[in-house]
């Protein structure tokens, strides 16, 4: 499931909405009161929902979306004329406020099954490569093996997680292996 993490000016708001979504099964990754902080979190994870409200003490909620990785979507809670005049950027899911228990819920667990059919559908994509693509792969493999000794299924584990730590392609973290090793 996705990473959420919380962010809202006053404590209080913070753990009131936590709480509601911990009572309806959905995890919570993280709570916080700025958007510097919020940014720290996301930094650790491949994909996430932040769940906020319009004004941070160091930010604006337009501000910390244009500085999260895209992988992460944004359900703004907050007063509808701060939003609806302009509209909503790309990425964020506005929900007026005053908000009932039922609206959160259901509307963080659509952003989820969203995010959700995105990463099927990028593992479908890495499924595809072609053979171009299939041969760099194997080149970074065969390079990691023979520098580092490491058993194919261990060079084939690493560039994995390389790739999702640094929300990467495998492919392109192959590259970078190749072009780093080769120097």
């Amino acid at each position: 499931m996705s990473n959420i993490i919380v962010v809202f000016p006053k404590r209080e708001n913070a753990v009131n909405i936590r709480n509601s979504l911990v009572r309806a099964g959905i995890e919570v990754s993280a709570v916080c009161l700025t958007g510097a902080k919020a940014l720290q979190y996301a930094d650790n994870w491949s994909d996430g929902i932040v769940v906020c409200g319009y004004r941070f003490q160091d930010m604006q909620y337009i501000d910390l979306r244009e500085s999260l990785p895209d992988a992460f979507d944004m359900l703004l809670v907050a007063s509808a004329d701060k939003w609806m005049d302009d509209g909503l950027p790309d990425g964020v899911v506005g929900l007026p406020i005053p908000i009932k228990v039922y609206d959160l819920v259901n509307t963080v667990e659509m952003i989820q099954q969203t995010q959700s059919r995105k990463r099927r559908k990028r593992r479908e994509t890495i499924r595809k490569r072609d053979d171009s693509q299939r041969k760099i792969i194997d080149q970074a493999k065969a390079l990691l093996i023979e520098r580092n000794n490491m058993s194919e299924e261990e060079a084939h584990r690493y560039l994995q997680k390389s790739s999702m730590e640094s929300g990467t392609s495998m492919l392109e973290t192959a590259q970078m292996v190749l072009t780093i090793m080769n120097e």
